[in-house]
């Protein structure tokens, strides 16, 4: 092989700065909902076990921790995407 061909070989495998903004805008975003998932199922955790601890028929600390948690999951996303608009 020529010196000419194997550098347009190597110049196809190598990803465009194109294709590495998008995969880091990708892994930045999966991070994001990973963090959201988390906060969401705190949230939850701390309900039922305070539902455990003190019963009742509806079992409202799960409802009111799940609920305000989902909140501020939302909240915290909102704040990175706005985050990440300014830095790009």
């Amino acid at each position: 092989m020529s010196q000419l061909d194997q550098n347009n070989q190597n110049n196809q495998l190598k990803p465009t700065k194109d294709q590495k903004d998008k995969l880091n805008t990708y892994a930045r975003f999966s991070g994001i909902v990973i963090q959201m998932m988390a906060i969401i199922c705190v949230g939850t955790f701390i309900g039922i076990k305070l539902d455990k601890r003190f019963p009742n028929e509806n079992n409202l600390y799960t409802l009111f921790f799940t609920l305000g948690f989902v909140i501020a999951s939302i909240v915290f996303v909102i704040k990175r995407i706005i985050a990440a608009s300014k830095n790009d």
